[in-house]
């Protein structure tokens, strides 16, 4: 049996993930800032606990319980990033401006596993699943989410047996939408009523990001491309037997034209290249 608060974890995935993405869309410079920013970016670890705690409860909607935030602090079956600004003053240059926390699960136990393209003798094969991720307000739109995000990536790259990276947005978060598009992750799923939030119902788009060869069973693209190629191959089949047709006149003096027929020689024409999933 999973211990409470993973319990708890598990069903708030759903909840946890409702923010993605929202707080950031661009490299402009904030005016609530009074001095030049130099943002770094570290584990968060255990003496952040308390600022974490604050900003989980000023972006997300939900309540956490303690021993979410144990985990990600003691990097107990999550790992995450923290963002800092070395340039605050009064002691604070090493205090949380934003962060993202993420997990790594089986590949096969995912809820993606039937979107993924891998050997399915390798039982190894892991994705990093992102949880949350938090800008606090007055640096938001200075690209922070932006290079949390790409530090989950190249922490998923740098596990040989990870296959991707994936999270969910709720269907009208178009900012978040749009950042994820721009770092060229992969929408390949709505969810209907995925999220249940003050007892309504909103849809969840699955955004993927490939890493290490991973890749979906049949993308949208390759499929055109199959069909595409299956097209070509069917017209050069009937160029092909129009070409090797006999002509026969009618005898006499009939005015039809001439009748084709076929070369019973002719083999069937197989379309390779194709697919199944």
């Amino acid at each position: 049996m999973l211990h409470k608060w993973k319990q708890e974890f598990l069903y708030n995935f759903k909840s946890i993930t409702y923010f993605l993405g929202i707080n950031d869309t661009s490299l402009m410079v904030n005016p609530r800032i009074q001095h030049r920013p130099t943002i770094c970016y570290r584990p968060i670890k255990p003496s952040d606990l308390e600022t974490l705690e604050r900003i989980h409860s000023d972006v997300f909607p939900i309540r956490y319980e303690s021993e979410f935030f144990q985990s990600v602090v003691n990097g107990c079956d999550v790992v995450s990033w923290a963002a800092v600004d070395r340039s605050r003053p009064d002691g604070q240059s090493d205090e949380l401006i934003g962060f993202v926390t993420a997990r790594i699960i089986l590949a096969k136990d995912s809820e993606i596993a039937d979107l993924l393209r891998y050997d399915l003798s390798r039982v190894d094969q892991t994705l990093v699943y992102i949880l949350t991720l938090g800008v606090v307000d007055a640096y938001r739109n200075l690209g922070v989410a932006t290079a949390l995000i790409r530090e989950v990536i190249k922490y998923a790259s740098s596990i040989p047996v990870c296959r991707a990276v994936y999270l969910h947005v709720i269907s009208y978060n178009n900012p978040a939408i749009h950042l994820y598009t721009k770092m060229s992750f992969n929408c390949i799923r709505r969810l209907h009523g995925f999220y249940l939030i003050n007892g309504q119902h909103y849809d969840s788009y699955l955004f993927v990001y490939y890493v290490n060869g991973g890749r979906s069973p049949c993308s949208p693209l390759e499929l055109v491309t199959v069909i595409v190629r299956c097209m070509k191959t069917g017209l050069k089949s009937v160029a092909a037997k129009l070409m090797m047709a006999k002509v026969k006149w009618p005898k006499g003096n009939e005015t039809r034209g001439p009748v084709l027929t076929q070369n019973k020689r002719m083999t069937n024409i197989e379309c390779s290249g194709l697919e199944y999933v």
